[in-house]
């Protein structure tokens, strides 16, 4: 198990740098308002991916302890190819994507939920090595595409960003599909009838869904909400701290995909909740550890060398958002907890809380303080979800405060645990 964890924080660290690299590239290329429509696009794409998870997200991993591959696929590919057309519309009419962007926005989404869904297959079947090489082939396959369109091609514009979006996605889609397509041979044990998997699948991955809207709509309807008081210059400065700050989020993104696998293989509540907080006490120490570090950067680090001048005040943003990273990735893995043990309204809840703080804050202080405001009501709703998350845990599985801090024994059990491996 911490091999696995170790390769998957690893894999997710080496994308993250090149994301950081390419951050920086896009801040001197396209400046601040070019990042900001980056981050707009990117918004969009992800809330309709989500959306498409209903039946091509963790869902599938959920249900492939009870059904096959061959049984599951096409109620994912057919559900995606058509709940994200419909999802871009309704998105358009808002003007949540912006003008002359639908067609970009659309082919991303299907093919992230397409990349997405095969993704899932492999982490279900504990291809872990297969799962993490499609995310690193989509990661550093934008970075490389970017570069050269950039500067072998003399591109520097959004449009090659979006080219390069194109090609990563498309690549980690062949090449997944292609590990994929083996398993499509299984066969049931048993005759199913798909409307009864359809059925089952659609009740838990709604709430699923919801819950991952509700989450994602917490992390990302501020951009929206400072596009429309204070411009694409605004967003693109949250967007730059925030890009910083949330490369944090790949300790806790990754701890809770190996969680959540582990979690929904057993239903001995008992042992549900030691894998929890052994993951807990891991993401808090490594959260806090690698936060701070990014809290030490000066500000003209970021104004002189890794963007431009006219992203001063980057380092205020990450500051406000500092405290809501660490409990939102903390917070994570407590989700990933209720998901993985069916109690998926919990998750919901707690997302559709997160959001509704957010929504209050953000309309309280985006009209004064922009950027920073933005900043600060992230924290404030990212506090919210975990403090309601961690009175829930407590209540269902009696757990104490004391269970909740590193201790000797959890150091010695990942060192046992590594010289096995």
């Amino acid at each position: 198990m911490v091999k696995k964890l170790l390769g998957t924080i690893g894999t997710r660290y080496l994308v993250a740098l090149l994301n950081l690299i390419l951050i920086m590239v896009n801040a001197k290329v396209l400046g601040l308002k070019g990042v900001g429509l980056v981050g707009i696009l990117i918004a969009s794409v992800n809330i309709v991916v989500i959306i498409c998870g209903i039946f091509s997200g963790n869902t599938l991993v959920y249900f492939m302890g009870r059904h096959t591959v061959r049984t599951l696929f096409p109620i994912a590919y057919g559900w995606t190819v058509g709940a994200a057309l419909i999802a871009c519309a309704l998105m358009y009419l808002p003007g949540l994507i912006p003008a002359g962007y639908f067609g970009t926005v659309w082919v991303l989404a299907l093919l992230n939920s397409l990349v997405t869904a095969n993704a899932r297959f492999l982490l279900g079947k504990d291809r872990i090595k297969a799962f993490n090489i499609v995310y690193v082939l989509q990661g550093a396959g934008l970075f490389v595409s970017v570069l050269c369109l950039y500067y072998l091609f003399d591109r520097p514009d959004i449009h090659s960003f979006i080219y390069a979006s194109y090609l990563s996605s498309l690549l980690a889609f062949v090449v997944s599909l292609i590990w994929v397509i083996p398993y499509l041979k299984e066969k049931e044990n048993a005759a199913v009838s798909a409307l009864s998997v359809l059925r089952e699948m659609f009740t838990y991955g709604l709430w699923a869904s919801a819950d991952n809207l509700a989450e994602n709509l917490t992390t990302r309807l501020n951009y929206f909400l400072l596009q429309y008081f204070g411009g694409l210059g605004s967003v693109g400065l949250l967007d730059s701290g925030t890009k910083v700050s949330e490369s944090v989020w790949h300790i806790s993104r990754s701890v809770s995909l190996l969680e959540y696998n582990s979690v929904a293989k057993t239903t001995d509540l008992h042992e549900q909740k030691t894998i929890t907080l052994r993951f807990f006490k891991f993401t808090l120490l490594a959260l806090v550890l690698v936060m701070g570090c990014i809290a030490l950067i000066p500000e003209w680090v970021y104004t002189e060398v890794l963007f431009r001048a006219e992203f001063a005040g980057v380092r205020q943003v990450i500051l406000a958002l500092s405290i809501g990273i660490i409990a939102f990735g903390c917070n994570n893995v407590l989700s990933h907890f209720f998901i993985g043990s069916g109690r998926v309204r919990t998750s919901a809840a707690c997302s559709a809380l997160g959001l509704l703080a957010l929504s209050v804050a953000a309309l309280l202080l985006i009209p004064h303080l922009g950027a920073l405001g933005a900043a600060i009501s992230c924290s404030i709703a990212f506090s919210v979800m975990l403090l309601f998350s961690l009175s829930r845990f407590i209540r269902l599985t009696q757990a104490t405060f004391a269970d909740f801090i590193p201790s000797r024994n959890d150091f010695k059990t990942i060192y046992r645990q590594c010289i096995k491996k």
